[in-house]
């Protein structure tokens, strides 16, 4: 959770679930972190209504060198538009990429990261998209205090046609407990730099142990019908 990643240094998890806010921090040197949970979505427009379950939607972290890590994102998709009353089950594109964290110091209380993704359009049909596309961030994090901390992310997705879209999130967590957090974000996304579509989510952190940590997340379309729910887990398999 990336409200957290300077706060629980102690930790030998941070995690970029469940909130949309990528972490600041990247896994350790030699370190393989798996993040997976369910996700369940609606969606409705003036001609079509769909419901996405992502089940399970799994991210792999490895750290390949300090401040450097390799990510692979594979997920399992059904995909129902209840206008046509047609669904679709298979594998969505898989996506490789990349995180550099290219500012830390232990004096200054701010963290920047670069991410990016390569979308690979290799899913099954009717979920693939049919081309190669990318997915940037540069993600900031800064303590407040010793318990609240902001991050917030800038970026640019492009999925091969019009004009990709600029993305934004701010996220404020919260430490409740050692081992309870929460997040309040505020996200959305300029699609083709034209259409905007705002949304709202929140969610909690449960710290089962230093490297195992249980997720629940729910979010709401502002300007458009959009609603979702998310369970999950992340573990730090080095302990």
């Amino acid at each position: 959770m990336l409200a957290f990643s300077i706060l629980h240094q102690a930790q030998t998890i941070i995690t970029d679930r469940p909130d949309q806010t990528e972490a600041s921090s990247t896994v350790p040197q030699g370190s393989l972190q798996i993040e997976s949970g369910i996700f369940l979505g609606f969606t409705a427009e003036k001609t079509q209504s769909k419901r996405q379950l992502l089940a399970p939607t799994t991210l792999f972290r490895y750290g390949i060198a300090k401040g450097i890590e390799i990510r692979v994102l594979s997920q399992f998709e059904s995909l129902n538009n209840q206008f046509t009353s047609t669904e679709v089950n298979g594998i969505s594109d898989l996506e490789l990429g990349t995180k550099t964290q290219i500012f830390q110091k232990e004096d200054v209380n701010t963290e920047i990261s670069f991410l990016s993704h390569l979308i690979l359009p290799i899913g099954s049909e009717g979920l693939s998209s049919g081309n190669f596309g990318t997915i940037n961030k540069i993600s900031i994090a800064h303590d407040i205090t010793d318990k609240v901390a902001v991050g917030y992310n800038l970026g640019y997705n492009y999925f091969g046609t019009g004009d990709g879209d600029f993305t934004y999130s701010l996220a404020l967590g919260i430490s409740v407990t050692d081992k309870v957090g929460i997040y309040l974000e505020p996200y959305g996304n300029l699609v083709d730099f034209n259409n905007h579509f705002s949304n709202f989510d929140a969610g909690m952190t449960y710290l089962l142990r230093d490297n195992l940590q249980l997720d629940f997340s729910f979010g709401t379309g502002i300007n458009h019908t959009m609603n979702y729910l998310s369970t999950g887990f992340s573990w730090n398999t080095s302990q």
